[in-house]
């Protein structure tokens, strides 16, 4: 067993409902009324979080970076970074609009300066994939008081166990880990769900998926089937929208498909325990098999396979079991017994 967390009154982990966090990111595209309907959208899907990111372009690349290749874009990626920038100032209103709502509000910050100004305003930090060798962020995250959530994406099990450790040391003990594949989109071969469980043994922490396959269904059920306690998954307004992470992003409509589906898959996978359901009452007591007599048989006649079988007993009274056919075969009728009569104990006359 894990140890479960809680964020903004909710628990997360072992037993409880699977949590489930509506990335909005930079789909914000700088503006203001775009945020509160992320919010609004995520609100009205039934997700549990909002999280939006907290970045400064200056602390992410030199400016002599160059162009990512995954984008397609010739704009320098320092430049696109810098136009994804949320402006600080929204923090209050996006906290408070979020609270309303009945979300919890996360972000990520991306450099140690932002950990201070979000843990005014956040119910809990969540840690990017590339952020995880990010040894001064992650002690200064660390010593807040605030549950954490942490990616793996592109990462080796050895680096994750190393940042735990980390974490550990710095003084955080509520944490979430995240399978991640840190592709945008992500192929849905590539996911890798199962290693959810791989972080789980490895470390003892609660583990989850943040999501980048564009379906939005498949691989959230997998992984709550598998036991995940979290699912990350980005999503937009419109996939039409500009942006780098629009077009991977899932729109309203299908994130509220996502928490149906993970919702279902609770229901299916149930609480473990073998036992009669209450749905299965009334056929299990139709169609179990009981000793019940195919002639009719006079008091004193032996019973036998030419007059005894073992059948579904339907509206019938529950008879002997079939496991007592064997004793029931020694035995002669005790009184006289019409055709089609469920066995009792008393209609046997044993040892005659």
């Amino acid at each position: 067993m894990t140890t479960p967390i809680s964020i903004f009154g909710k628990t997360v982990g072992n037993g409880s409902p699977c949590y489930i966090i509506a990335e909005a990111g930079s789909n914000h595209n700088g503006d203001l009324n775009t945020a509160l309907r992320l919010i609004d959208a995520a609100a009205d899907a039934k997700a549990d979080a909002v999280k939006f990111q907290t970045f400064e372009a200056n602390r992410l690349y030199p400016k002599s970076a160059g162009k990512s290749d995954y984008l397609k874009d010739e704009t320098p990626i320092f430049d696109i970074i810098q136009s994804m920038e949320m402006p600080t100032e929204w923090l209050p209103c996006l906290r408070d609009h979020a609270h309303d709502r009945g979300l919890a509000f996360i972000s990520s910050p991306f450099h140690e300066e932002a950990v201070a100004l979000l843990d005014q305003f956040v119910d809990a930090f969540k840690i990017a994939s590339y952020e995880l060798t990010h040894d001064p962020l992650l002690r200064e995250v660390a010593a807040r008081d605030k549950p954490l959530v942490l990616s793996t994406g592109a990462s080796t099990l050895d680096e994750v166990k190393r940042a735990v450790d980390v974490l550990r040391d710095a003084g955080r003990k509520q944490l979430v880990l995240l399978q991640c594949t840190a592709s945008y989109p992500t192929p849905p071969e590539a996911a890798n769900v199962s290693a959810l469980i791989t972080l789980r043994e490895a470390t003892g922490m609660p583990t989850g998926l943040s999501d980048h396959t564009r379906d939005p269904v498949v691989a959230p059920a997998a992984a709550v089937a598998l036991g995940a306690c979290v699912i990350e998954k980005h999503f937009t307004l419109s996939n039409r929208l500009p942006g780098p992470d629009h077009a991977f992003a899932i729109e309203p409509n299908e994130l509220v498909r996502l928490v149906k589906r993970v919702r279902a898959t609770e229901a299916v996978l149930g609480d473990g325990k073998k036992q009669v359901q209450a749905v299965e009452g009334e056929l299990r007591d139709f169609a179990r098999r009981s000793l019940i007599t195919t002639r009719d048989i006079q008091a004193g006649q032996p019973f036998s396979r030419g007059n005894v079988d073992v059948l579904r007993r339907g509206k019938l009274a529950e008879g002997l079991a079939p496991s007592e056919l064997e004793r029931v075969l020694g035995s002669r009728a005790a009184r006289d017994l019409p055709a089609e009569t469920s066995l009792k104990e008393a209609d046997l006359a044993l040892g005659e």
